[in-house]
């Protein structure tokens, strides 16, 4: 759904809905895929973690398994991975067959998110942990190679960090689908732009957009991430928000570079509920989740996947649908 931002700005921002592989089992997956599209998301994006961050979100299934099962449950809505890391624990090339398999079961409604990766689920086939600097000229060449595989054709490659040795797609879909490249800082944002055919961003910073748009992204979508947590009390809507989404509240080279999710329990143990509450927005009030969807249009973000935190994902279906749609529509 897009729809007109409040305000003076006549700016304008699609939603979609966001699908937590941390804290759903695939069948609650499946189903939380459903329910958004007959609530009225267009677009949806799914994460592709081998590990949750914490314990207490419980779940990291295999997200290919997963698409494939969302791909038959709906009929129109699209889905993207939020992200999958080419670089240590899936090669290109099975990135590339696994895109081009997804892709023929849903046409025209898959798109690729790569990312560079957090070791909390790379380190798990036993490699170096690479610079940042490293990883993103990892995923710029994946990204080359995933494109020569998708174009179709015998693919030879020697690179600085990865080989491909005579390989070939035979299943593809008609039309490659679109390679969107996060961005965590202006690098990275920078990286999108040159390479990628649009940008997934998790902070309403202009200047991210600056760079974005500078290195070759002007046309080209940016999509944002928002964590909400909407229930009927803001009080438990915070204390939900801080039980199962603790990791929203840490930020810098911890997010990157933690192994396991017990590691990341030791920093949440050190996290308040008002950390929490700062970074994901908590409670019954439109207004709030209104002003935040407005800092990424103004930003110059073309669209925000909404994260609901916790179990309650009907709870959320019905805010949306009765709230904001209408605001926005208003």
């Amino acid at each position: 759904m897009t729809i007109s931002g409040p305000g003076d700005t006549g700016s304008s921002i699609e939603l979609g809905y966001w699908l937590s592989s941390e804290e759903h089992r695939p069948p609650e997956l499946v189903e939380n895929a459903v329910r958004a599209e007959a609530a009225g998301f267009a677009t949806a994006m799914i994460s592709d973690h081998f590990h949750p961050w914490t314990r207490q979100q419980g779940q990291a299934s295999f997200v290919w398994s997963v698409l494939g099962a969302i791909a038959h449950a709906t009929t129109e809505l699209e889905l993207g991975t939020g992200v999958t890391a080419a670089v240590l624990r899936m090669h290109p090339t099975v990135v590339a067959q696994a895109t081009a398999t997804t892709a023929t079961l849903m046409p025209g409604r898959f798109f690729l998110g790569l990312g560079s990766g957090e070791r909390l689920s790379e380190h798990v086939v036993g490699r170096h942990w690479p610079s940042a600097t490293v990883r993103r000229d990892m995923l710029e060449e994946a990204v080359g190679i995933i494109r020569k595989l998708l174009a179709g054709g015998n693919v030879n490659h020697a690179g600085d960090h990865f080989t491909v040795e005579n390989a070939e797609l035979f299943t593809r879909p008609d039309v490659p689908p679109s390679i969107m490249v996060a961005g965590g800082g202006k690098r990275g944002a920078a990286l999108a732009g040159r390479v990628g055919d649009g940008l997934i961003g998790v902070v309403p910073s202009g200047p991210h957009i600056e760079a974005f748009e500078n290195a070759g992204g002007t046309d080209k979508p940016a999509f944002g991430q928002l964590h909400v947590c909407f229930a009927a009390d803001e009080a438990d809507a915070r204390r939900t928000a801080t039980r199962w989404w603790p990791n929203g509240a840490i930020e810098g080279a911890a997010l990157t570079d933690l192994a396991r999710p017990g590691d990341f329990e030791k920093m949440a143990a050190l996290v308040r509920e008002d950390d929490v509450s700062a970074k994901v927005v908590c409670g019954p009030d439109p207004e709030r989740y209104i002003e935040a969807i407005g800092r990424f249009a103004s930003a110059g973000f073309t669209r925000v996947y909404l994260h609901q935190v916790g179990p309650d994902q009907d709870g959320f279906l019905r805010f949306y649908t009765d709230e904001l749609a209408p605001a926005f529509a208003r």
